[in-house]
């Protein structure tokens, strides 16, 4: 088997307005396909950003994520983003009112970095 690349990440959230918001308003995504699914009660929305595609599942009804989401928890850890300026994209989120952790350093190559949320609390990750 020879992987070529990742294909989509696949993102759950309970409200289409504040994830279209999120990630096509304030994260600069685009959206290619929108489809409401009534056999399983979603709507699927695929969005894309620099060759990076993600699939949101708007699901009113899905299970929330634990209550204080923390990058430790068991499974995906996050998703990271790579920007030119984490300093400067932190102030852009003060102004358009996402909440993050704000800067931090990578232990390892000591690059800016910090972690942000969707939402929905699913961690995500800025780094240089």
């Amino acid at each position: 088997m020879n992987f070529t690349g990742v294909d989509h990440i696949a993102i759950i959230g309970h409200d289409a307005d504040r994830m279209l918001e999120f990630y096509v308003e304030h994260l600069g995504f685009s959206i290619l396909e929108d489809h409401v699914r009534p056999e399983k009660e979603d709507r699927l929305i695929l969005v894309e950003k620099n060759g990076l595609v993600l699939e949101l599942f708007v699901k009113p009804r899905a299970p929330k994520r634990p209550a204080l989401p923390h990058p430790e928890h068991t499974g995906l850890r996050h998703l990271a983003f790579k920007v030119e300026d984490v300093e400067a994209t932190l102030a852009y989120f003060d102004q358009v009112g996402i909440s993050h952790q704000g800067l931090r350093y990578d232990d390892f190559n000591q690059k800016k970095m910090a972690f942000f949320f969707d939402p929905d609390g699913l961690p995500l990750e800025l780094h240089e």
